[in-house]
């Protein structure tokens, strides 16, 4: 298991009790280079805040944190009553605009871990027809361009859970892991064997996909492992049925040496 690694408070702007200590950090932004950064920690079962739950990668990490309930407390941020009832609606799931510091900050008092999983969702403009070919147009809706959500609330979500961020995450002098993985699929996971690379290797072969259950399952499991601390990597899978499914985390994260 991992050790004690930094003691972090809750940050202005927000007003309400510090953070249990030592607290961390796991962030996942869409785009060619998805990253998740987790900083290690301990303390058993830990209080874990998952952002854009109820967004198809989040909802399987909110789901994996309750099922394992000896370890952690999971709970969810959404934006919508609907999303909140989409993940079974509990009073561990808060309602919150993560553009809106103070929205959140009732979700993140007190949690040991924040995972965030918020990003824009692109939309394809009317009519798109593919029988005529050429490509299809996308717009964002009004208020969830890019920089409001992937810079602006993940710059609340970050400031909230280390005190005085100036460089955020990796700069902020927590230990963290960087996992970038690569296209995520909709398929069950727990059957492929997964592999790790850096500097977007894995892009230029043809294994460059995983599924969203696997990149959740290394989400929680860099939470857990010394192995994972300091260390940057991209993520994806071998075909189904090719090699054996990785059921050895610690040794997963044992083969990484690069930091960023």
């Amino acid at each position: 298991m991992a050790t004690a690694a930094a003691c972090v408070l809750l940050a202005s702007p927000f007003t309400g009790a510090p953070l249990r200590h030592p607290c961390q950090v796991i962030s996942a932004r869409r785009g060619p280079r998805r990253a998740g950064l987790a900083a290690a920690g301990g303390g058993s079962p830990r209080t874990v805040l998952v952002t854009g739950a109820g967004g198809r990668t989040g909802q399987i990490v909110y789901k994996k944190l309750k099922e394992r309930a000896g370890q952690f407390v999971g709970r969810g941020l959404v934006r919508t009553g609907e999303s909140k009832g989409k993940i079974g609606g509990g009073d561990d799931v808060f309602i919150g605009d993560i553009r809106d510091p103070e929205s959140i900050a009732p979700a993140i008092e007190g949690i040991d871990a924040l995972i965030i999983l918020t990003s824009v969702v692109p939309k394809m403009k009317p009519g798109f027809d593919p029988s005529k070919g050429g490509r299809p147009e996308f717009y964002f809706e009004e208020g969830s361009y890019p920089e409001q959500v992937d810079w602006i609330g993940q710059k609340n979500q970050i400031d909230a859970g280390v005190e005085a961020a100036e460089q955020y995450l990796v700069d902020s002098g927590l230990p963290y892991t960087i996992i970038r993985a690569g296209g995520l699929q909709d398929k069950d996971g727990g059957l492929r064997e997964l592999i790790v690379g850096k500097d977007d290797e894995i892009l230029k072969t043809e294994t460059r996909t995983i599924a969203r259950s696997n990149v959740a399952e290394v989400f929680i499991q860099a939470l857990l492992f010394e192995e994972a601390k300091f260390k940057a990597f991209d993520l994806a899978s071998k075909p189904e049925g090719e090699g054996t499914p990785t059921t050895d985390f610690r040794a997963l994260f044992a083969q990484v040496n690069s930091r960023f």
